[in-house]
């Protein structure tokens, strides 16, 4: 399949639903396409249809009508099998009398195709060559996940599909799992889909995301364009972000810094690069120009109309505001643009109207927390909040 060549996915599903007092009719209805690779998320609260949409794909629930069509071919109406997608449950589903390797080999063994990658290959990505001999009760939650995530990916599936396989995993697991994720969507010529109503690990995945609720599209699109739409409710939610990319312009070994830049066209002639477009960050791996994804929370980033000259915050930025939204009676959410990126701040409606903030008005944004998203980082995620604190189965196969 090209990488051009976008999933086409359409589904139709009404069933009963059945609960402890009261039953009602449930309808899914979604349309949309899919990227040829990388991570789609498809995110909304629970019970709004994620994970019956991912069944319907994989032919787990019988669907009114399905299309799911790879680069033109048409595998909506397959048996599951057939369809030859990889699934991972929220529950790790692991043979519990096989070892890891065993595992693995089951898996290996049947294959759809010789398309995919291969056990070694995928036993580096995951981190598991240490675990091979173990049997799955000799497994942290999280370790299930990697060897379940393994399994799945050594069937050679077309797409994979991931139905919240961090739901059981504690907080300090996740992380590595989370990279682990990246890292496979960068050395992967497959999609994934991504089920999730956890809105930090979508803004740290995923490259495009779907937001349903009561069993419809809201919206989809490109994840740096979604998270900063205001007319979504993703914008509203308490621990909403926005993603920016950036690219390293240099190090500061004195103080264990990077500087990134907002400006992703970097010329290494180029001696004017803006210094007031630039994030800096704790001390990172990779050399210039590499591109960084970063994180900033919409709480964290406070608004001033002049640029501060004695601050502890070390990222202020120039933007214009390009729009505002009314969140409830105290609390406002005004976008700005900073050089063709958006970030959002969360602010009182009090100071909106002390500051007289309005649509094209420049202003200086403080960022305080930035949270690092590179899959090129050396170690997990860092946190640059502590400079600021210091300084101001083939289970679709069943």
């Amino acid at each position: 399949m090209s990488r051009d060549e976008n999933i086409q996915l359409s589904v139709e599903h009404r069933f009963v639903q059945r609960g402890s007092v009261q039953q009602a009719e449930f309808s899914l209805e979604v349309k949309a396409q899919l990227p040829s690779k990388g991570i789609t998320a498809i995110y909304g609260p629970s019970g709004c249809g994620k994970t019956t949409l991912l069944r319907c794909m994989a032919g787990l629930e019988s669907a009114q009508y399905c299309r799911l069509n790879f680069g033109g071919n048409e595998v909506g109406g397959l048996p599951v099998k057939q369809r030859q997608l990889g699934y991972v449950f929220q529950e790790d589903r692991l043979f519990p009398h096989l070892s890891v390797e065993g595992n693995l080999d089951f898996a290996f063994k049947r294959r759809f195709s010789d398309d995919g990658p291969g056990k070694e290959q995928v036993i580096a990505w995951l981190d598991i060559g240490k675990l091979l001999g173990r049997k799955p009760d000799q497994l942290s939650g999280g370790q299930k996940q990697r060897v379940a995530i393994a399994r799945s990916l050594l069937t050679a599936p077309r797409c994979l599909l991931l139905d919240e396989p961090l739901a059981g995993v504690d907080r300090q697991a996740r992380n590595p799992i989370l990279q682990h994720l990246k890292t496979l969507a960068d050395n992967l010529n497959i999609p994934m889909v991504y089920v999730s109503h956890n809105l930090d690990e979508i803004t740290r995945l995923a490259d495009h995301l779907i937001i349903m609720d009561q069993g419809q599209l809201v919206a989809d699109g490109p994840l740096l364009d979604m998270l900063s739409r205001l007319d979504l409710d993703v914008a509203r939610q308490e621990n909403s972000a926005v993603v920016l990319n950036t690219k390293i312009v240099t190090h500061d070994d004195h103080y264990s810094l990077t500087q990134l830049s907002l400006g992703l066209d970097l010329n290494l002639g180029n001696t004017e690069l803006r210094a007031d477009a630039q994030l800096t960050v704790g001390r990172i791996s990779g050399e210039f120009g590499n591109t960084v994804r970063v994180r900033i929370p919409c709480r964290d980033v406070s608004i001033a109309l002049e640029k501060p000259s004695q601050s502890s915050i070390l990222n202020i930025l120039p933007g214009v505001i390009t729009d505002i939204e009314l969140v409830d009676g105290a609390r406002a959410i005004v976008k700005t643009d900073v050089l063709g990126q958006s970030i959002l701040a969360r602010i009182t409606r009090k100071s909106l109207e002390h500051l007289s903030l309005e649509k094209g008005k420049p202003v200086y944004l403080q960022i305080k927390t930035v949270a690092l998203l590179s899959e090129t980082l050396i170690q997990e995620p860092l946190i640059s909040e502590s400079l600021e604190s210091e300084t101001a189965m083939p289970e679709a196969h069943h």
